[in-house]
């Protein structure tokens, strides 16, 4: 009957099937797509049920599309909706089935390859009285794969509605119409993954839009100033951006900062500071100028904002004013090292300045010239034996070459010359100080007479009486005029320190004998003036005593010298006023406060 017929059952499947096929790419979503594989299957293949198991993310198969011509009283194939079957029991019952091209046909007779893990269910109808007519068990399935290979699911059909089993041409287009469920399939499940990640890429980005304005807004309104700076690019180090807080802080206007760079502002001085902190992505606290021409002390916090691809984009620098508490810091620091009264350095200044300019390596014959001398000797021997090693001579341009590196250095320097030595704490850069002798001073001397580190040491005659009649403010009055003249008589460089009471000391580097008694005259012709001081004439003396610093001398003995040669003088002299405190007090005054 079928093959008399079979030209208009081709004729009229192909008109189906261009149907149902045109139905599967109308559809717009996965859920239509599949409802309209199963009925086309139903409405378009000849069968009175279909369903289709669609393959989950995690391999196994859920029923997720059924249809059937008339519904039984038992549900039919609708109550295997949202049912689940692993995707080894399906693959074992695609493997039993008889293989009619990409079909499996599974007869009655192999029903125990339906596992009780994957959905199914016994259509109705009378049992076949031949081979060629359908079972009620029989079980027809179109397995649908991707191009590349995926499992995307398999339709099942039942019942033809002609009680047969299907035909070769049946067989055909059910192949047929099952690629194109297959390639339909896999458009919905793209398009809705593409739909997903659409709707994904929305949200980050409206995530995104929320951060930027959020960092906008925190950038802009920050109370503190903010700035980004290029890493890259021709704008490399310039600020692409700052905020209001910024422009207020350095009083200078967005467009004209834009143009700048944090190098452009900083101080001179802490240049390489900001250097090493934009580098390294830190913290420092250096100043930066203003439009007034004035430095504010601010504190920068720099951190590097990077991209996984492209590495460091940029810098994102926070700008705190911290002018107060530097100035406050300054103002303690300088509490701590200065006088009160008079705003000299005090005892513990001058020791620090002292023991920068000198170092532990003790001058003479056994000091600094044979110290380089015997380097020297070393250096020479250490030249003949790594000449001796390269198969090069004694006098070789090796030994010379490290000869005079050590005489760059100072070593082996006549004693006197004011060389440069090493020293643990200095390094190479240490100018050794020593005491001009006295024999050669007049003489010229390497270019010269010899200089050093001159400690003059000045106390007050006639200081007590003024505290006793007229009380400690005028003393106090005093020694502030007193402090002031000794600074104005002294060379630039030079430093003039309170060591207490009426006791000052002036630390003069570089200077000659003859210098230094120039100076310690000047210092003399700068006090003796009578001072007006609430209305009255005062007028004190000072005794004057010049010492030397040189390397290896402790701070203590340097200060001890000169206040010896002071007291010496002020005993030479008569001083009255000072006339009690030496026999009584055991002679120099060693013991004498100091600072």
């Amino acid at each position: 009957m079928e093959a008399e017929s079979e030209p208009y059952v081709r004729l009229a499947t192909l008109r189906t099937l261009h149907r149902v096929v045109a139905d599967l790419n109308a559809a717009r979503s996965l859920a239509g797509t599949l409802q309209a594989v199963v009925e086309g299957a139903v409405t378009g293949m000849g069968f009175d049920a279909a369903a289709v198991s669609l393959t989950r993310p995690d391999g196994d198969l859920v029923v997720a599309a059924v249809w059937e011509m008339e519904e039984t009283e038992c549900g039919g194939p609708a109550v295997l909706l949202g049912q689940v079957g692993s995707r080894e029991s399906w693959e074992r019952l695609l493997n039993v089935g008889d293989h009619w091209g990409t079909l499996r046909f599974v007869p009655y007779d192999r029903g125990w390859a339906v596992g009780p893990d994957i959905p199914s269910w016994t259509g109705d109808g009378p049992l076949p009285r031949d081979e060629n007519d359908w079972h009620p068990a029989d079980g027809l399935l179109a397995p649908m794969y991707s191009p590349g290979g995926e499992l995307l699911g398999v339709l099942s059909v039942d019942r033809p509605r002609n009680g047969k089993r299907p035909g070769a041409w049946t067989r055909e287009a059910l192949e047929m119409f099952s690629l194109q469920a297959s390639i339909a399939i896999g458009n919905a499940r793209l398009r809705a993954e593409m739909q997903r990640a659409l709707a994904r890429l929305e949200k980050e980005q409206q995530a995104l839009r929320a951060s930027e304005e959020s960092f906008r807004q925190a950038f802009e309104y920050a109370p503190s100033g903010m700035a980004i700076t290029e890493l890259h690019g021709m704008q490399r180090g310039k600020l692409s951006r700052v905020n209001d807080a910024l422009c207020r802080l350095l009083g200078r206007p967005r467009a004209v900062l834009r143009r700048q760079s944090f190098a452009d502002l900083v101080h001179p001085e802490d240049r390489d500071l900001l250097e090493r902190t934009s580098a390294e992505g830190g913290r420092a606290e250096l100043r930066l100028s203003r439009r007034d021409g004035a430095y504010l002390w601010v504190c920068l916090r720099n951190s590097v904002v990077a991209d996984a691809a492209e590495g460091p984009r940029f810098l994102l620098t926070h700008v705190e004013d911290i002018e107060d508490r530097k100035r406050h810091e300054l103002q303690l620091a300088h509490r701590a090292s200065h006088d009160a009264l008079t705003g000299l350095p005090n005892g513990a200044e001058l020791r620090t300045r002292l023991s920068r300019r000198l170092c532990s390596l003790p001058q003479g014959p056994g000091g600094a010239a044979a110290h380089g001398a015997a380097l020297g000797g070393m250096n020479i021997a250490l030249g003949d034996s790594v000449g001796a090693a390269l198969g090069l001579g004694a006098d070789s341009e090796l030994e010379t070459v490290i000869g005079a590196d050590l005489a760059v250095h100072g070593y082996g320097a006549p004693e006197g010359s004011d060389p440069q030595v090493y020293d643990p704490h200095y390094g190479y850069d240490h100018v050794h100080a020593v005491v001009p002798d006295s024999v050669v001073a007049d003489e010229p001397h390497q270019g010269g007479p010899a200089k050093g580190l001159a400690v003059i040491f000045c106390d007050l005659d006639g200081f007590k009486s003024i505290n006793d009649r007229f009380g400690h403010n005028a003393g106090d009055a005093v020694l502030v005029e007193v402090a002031r003249r000794l600074q104005h008589a002294v060379r630039e460089g030079d430093t003039v320190a309170r060591l207490g009471g009426d006791e000052f000391v002036v630390l003069a580097d570089g200077i000659g004998r003859d210098e230094a008694k120039d100076l310690a005259g000047r210092l003399r012709m700068a006090i003796i003036p009578p001072m007006r001081i609430d209305g009255r004439a005062m007028r004190v003396g000072v005794s004057l005593g010049i010492g030397w610093a040189g390397c290896g001398m402790s701070i203590e003995e340097v200060l001890h010298t000169a206040d010896e040669l002071m007291y010496v003088e002020k005993r030479s002299r008569g001083g009255s006023s000072r006339g009690a405190r030496g026999p009584q007090h055991g002679g120099p005054r060693s013991h004498r406060r100091a600072g």
